[in-house]
């Protein structure tokens, strides 16, 4: 496995270092020199954040008045290393009251020499959640007068936290009312082209939760996705169920999944965080129920004029309703004057954006709202060029829908005190890049 570091230096915005820990001994000492001479001291600062001097490889990152740079000379893991210092930030963030910067380390050596010892080993990065390094590294550091008062409650049980499965999460939460929220979150992606054929349509959805549980609950959650739909019959040894399922692409989970259980089993078990989070991110390409369908006709009635009509029609049940919809119809530049004729909502010109905006404020479903326009162009003398037309845009928020179809059919929480729980589910599917060629 490729290194992340064989040594790191914290410099100031003249070069001086002020803390560095080398962790291999497959580099010098005085490497920060060639970073001040070949990076620092040229106009190449900045360009590009990696960069490889002799035999070896910097990778540099500003924060505030500080430079973070890792040095290494061997095969390294270039992501890893990136996203070790912004985890590593952060968590000095936390000691030191939301500030990193110069006065920060400064007025921190002894901490942070200590906070480098744990949060990598020869190279390799170790646990750099600021929760669990608080349970065994309880020094304070010495907080900006500007930075919040620390809030952190101390943390019982610091073995289980730092050596058991669950670093998301501590224990002895207590909640009065045990509730949990999940939000399916979807945006739909779509180009259509003027005779109304999809040329090209995806949904990238997550789903997110906020969770007020007590003590370790494990929580099962069940979608209608076709994988884990076959794999609940085979289990049962039963036909699977008639209905809409779903195959989800690209599927990525919270550290809190448990990923062997889902690969044998295909269902989502987690011991939740406290607090909001993101459980899962997902992409839908095929089988996709547009909430709308937009049928424009534009007309150049000779070289002053203009005739618009746009029909937008709601796909989604008639019970439900888009909120905060807005269609921008693109126009010529030379556009003087426009004229209005609207069923529902209300349109205006919009010269800084070239477009014609149609606002509906609540859009039920199972609808058909028509706009009319008429556009004046300003006459020239010179020869007319031919109008390139861009493409409608959209903008929406559907509750209560998702335009994959996907749905929750289950939500389970149990906990060994066996309390009850309020479990909430909500939908809402909003427009990606929603385009119609006119």
């Amino acid at each position: 496995m490729p290194v992340a570091a064989s040594a790191i230096y914290f410099l100031n915005l003249r070069g001086d270092v002020l803390i560095n820990r080398l962790y291999r001994d497959d580099v010098g000492g005085n490497m920060v020199d060639a970073f001040r001479m070949h990076i620092m001291q040229t106009k190449e600062l900045g360009t590009c954040p990696v960069r490889q001097i002799g035999g070896c490889s910097f990778f540099y990152m500003r924060i505030s008045n500080v430079y973070v740079v890792i040095v290494v000379s061997s095969n390294a893991n270039v992501a890893c290393a990136f996203k070790f210092v912004v985890e590593a930030v952060s968590m000095f963030k936390s000691y030191f009251g939301g500030a990193f910067d110069e006065d920060a380390i400064r007025n921190n050596f002894v901490l942070i020499y200590e906070l480098l010892d744990e949060i990598m080993d020869f190279g390799y990065p170790q646990n750099l959640s600021p929760e669990i390094l608080k349970l065994y590294i309880t020094q304070e550091g010495v907080r900006s007068p500007f930075s919040s008062k620390a809030s952190d409650k101390p943390i019982p049980n610091a073995t289980l936290q730092v050596t058991g499965a669950v670093g998301w999460r501590r224990e002895g939460l207590v909640y009065k009312k045990n509730e949990v929220f999940l939000d399916i979150v979807e945006s739909v992606n779509l180009l259509m082209s003027s005779k109304g054929s999809v040329l090209r349509c995806d949904v990238t959805g997550k789903i997110l939760m906020k969770c007020f549980l007590s003590g370790m609950p494990d929580l099962k959650l069940g979608l209608n996705d076709k994988i884990g739909l076959e794999k609940e019959s085979q289990m049962k040894s039963r036909p699977a169920k008639s209905g809409k399922t779903i195959e989800l692409d690209d599927v990525t989970f919270h550290q809190c999944v448990n990923l062997t259980r889902f690969n044998s089993e295909k269902t989502v078990s987690f011991v939740p965080p406290d607090g909001e989070f993101e459980l899962m991110k997902y992409r839908i390409t095929e089988g996709v129920n547009l909430p709308f369908r937009v049928l424009p006709t534009i007309k150049e009635l000779g070289r002053t004029r203009m005739e618009v009509n746009v029909k937008v029609k709601s796909v989604f049940g008639a019970k439900m309703f888009a909120l905060g919809v807005v269609v921008k119809i693109p126009v010529p530049k030379q556009t003087a004057k426009t004229s209005f004729q609207v069923t529902s909502g209300r349109a205006k010109y919009n010269a800084a954006i070239d477009c014609l905006v149609w606002k509906i404020r609540k859009f039920p479903g199972q609808t058909e709202p028509t706009l009319s326009a008429e556009v004046e162009l300003i006459s020239t003398m010179a020869e007319k060029k031919s109008w390139t037309k861009p493409p409608i845009q959209m903008e929406f928020q559907v509750p209560m829908f998702t335009a994959s179809g996907l749905r929750v059919r289950f939500l389970k929480v149990w906990e060994k005190s066996g309390y009850n729980t309020v479990e909430w589910v909500r939908y809402i599917t909003k427009a990606g890049s929603y385009e119609i060629r006119s």
